[in-house]
């Protein structure tokens, strides 16, 4: 690989992510249930993701820019969607991976990134008109499609970053105060019919024990409760690793993927949970100034879908391991364990840094006429 690869990376975000996956491993290692072939797994991992990244970040990925490709993709990953119906694997009442023994896929890690890639271009393309209902209709089109496949499956999680993403970046593009509110009052109505008609009792469980925590902790808080009971326990400088009772002895579940930051959080202390806000604040910070020094809407627009991608997942995970959010099955972002979520994180920062090295590096004197819509 050539050293003017190298020259494209933006450093910033790397040496922030290093630590952030390595807190995660040395976290891992410490589990008595298998902790130790977790740590190797999610190794393997971060090494493939991260040669990926490099490959990524080394082509010229111009052709995302035409619709035909991005279309394209948009497809693929919604196909991969539908098949699920068909072929997916059930876990835990959930069917939303691709079961291949050793290897497990989950599409709609996929569908997120295509589905910035295609906001991406269509917003970039009307930017001025963004303010028209009907290309808010588009958007709400091609981000409502693979929402109710992840709905069904039912991934509700996955769900919720697709709208938190589809959200952003039409706000971001200009919309108007007007259709703000009639998306408002659209979506309220849109949660009530779902709450009558669509929602499982076990979906409205987590959202009654997210008002009243307490309410039910030996059974549906019961998650939300032993995760704080973890966070709360590492005080100001942690249990140390391989000390975290609540981890260790399985009373907080799913702690190497949803609840990884409550198990940080009790082996590190209340010093490694701002270390790791600090670090992933960097990580967005960072990529929102990339996005505002490259030369078209389209990149720009790419590199904000791409922070509120991770701020979406970011927002979601920590809060519910602090007992703020629901529990919804959202992983944090480079952190918690697994293959798909991880390369996918890589491959979108691989098609940044790429846009980053291909745009005229300069700052812009001017707010980016995106943002003038």
């Amino acid at each position: 690989m050539k050293f003017s690869v190298l020259k494209k990376i933006d450093w910033w975000i790397v040496v922030s992510l290093i630590p952030l996956m390595a807190l995660s491993v040395a976290t891992m290692s410490s589990f008595s249930d298998g902790g130790g072939l977790l740590a190797y797994r999610q190794l393997l991992w971060i090494g493939i993701s991260f040669a990926a990244f490099l490959i990524v970040s080394s082509l010229d990925v111009s052709f995302l820019k035409q619709s035909r490709i991005v279309l394209i993709l948009y497809g693929i990953g919604v196909s991969l969607l539908l098949a699920l119906i068909f072929i997916g694997s059930t876990n835990k009442g959930a069917t939303s991976w691709f079961d291949f023994g050793g290897f497990s896929f989950q599409p709609s890690d996929l569908i997120k990134l295509t589905l910035i890639l295609v906001l991406a271009k269509y917003l970039a393309r009307r930017h001025i008109e963004i303010r028209a209902i009907k290309h808010i209709i588009i958007t709400g089109i091609y981000f409502v499609i693979p929402f109710l496949l992840i709905f069904i499956q039912p991934d509700f999680g996955s769900a919720i970053i697709l709208f938190g993403i589809w959200f952003g970046m039409i706000l971001v593009s200009g919309i108007s105060r007007r259709h703000l509110l009639i998306l408002f009052l659209g979506g309220l109505g849109i949660f009530m019919v779902m709450w009558t008609f669509v929602f499982k009792e076990y979906q409205k469980d987590r959202l009654r024990t997210f008002i009243d925590p307490l309410s039910d902790i030996q059974g549906t808080g019961y998650n939300a409760f032993q995760s704080t009971i973890a966070v709360g326990s590492g005080q100001l400088a942690g249990k140390g690793v391989g000390y975290g009772t609540q981890s260790r002895l399985s009373f907080l579940p799913e702690h190497e993927t949803d609840f990884i930051y409550a198990a940080v959080a009790e082996e590190w202390g209340f010093i490694g949970s701002i270390i790791v806000l600090a670090l992933f604040g960097i990580v967005i910070i960072r990529i929102l100034l990339l996005g505002y020094q490259m030369n078209s809407n389209f990149e720009l627009l790419f590199a904000v879908g791409l922070a509120l991608y991770f701020m979406t997942h970011i927002i979601i995970n920590i809060g519910m391991n602090i007992g703020l959010m629901p529990v919804t099955g959202v992983t944090l972002p480079f952190m918690s364990y697994g293959g798909s979520h991880l390369l996918v994180e890589w491959v979108g920062l691989g098609i940044l840094m790429s846009m980053h090295g291909q745009s005229r590096s300069v700052y812009k004197n001017n707010s980016p006429e995106v943002f003038l819509g």
